[in-house]
């Protein structure tokens, strides 16, 4: 089970760190990603997280987003930067165990979600 939190209402430029707690075993052994869903829009794919701890980002959010995980507290986050109106959405974290490298953009893949969290940035 994840439980995501951290959203709320930011200006452009400003920052907001997004946190995702796991319930569970083996955590460190998950891949774990952060999806997004502005409205009328697909879900797609910001950031994800190998065990291995490499990381692997949407060129829209390269260099202003970072995905991090700490084992220990079973929790994910996705630390945003240089946050832009275009940036606005629903924030969703997942996890999955046997995700291969050229799955882990789509979110079809993913077999756990938490509930998401809102973002929204103003001009």
């Amino acid at each position: 089970q994840l439980q995501a939190s951290g959203g709320g209402l930011v200006q452009a430029g400003g920052s907001l760190r997004l946190s995702c707690a796991a319930t569970g075993p083996a955590f460190s052994r998950y891949t774990l990603g952060w999806f997004r869903q502005a409205p009328g829009k697909d879900r797609e794919f910001v950031a994800a997280i190998r065990y291995s701890g490499h990381t692997y980002y949407a060129e829209s959010v390269k260099g202003r987003f970072a995905i991090s995980r700490e084992n220990a507290k079973n929790t994910v986050y996705l630390q945003m930067n240089s946050l832009e109106p275009e940036d606005t959405a629903i924030y969703y974290c997942a996890a999955d165990s046997s995700i291969i490298l050229s799955s882990l953009r789509l979110y079809e893949q993913y077999k756990n979600w938490g509930q998401g969290t809102q973002v929204t940035v103003s001009s």
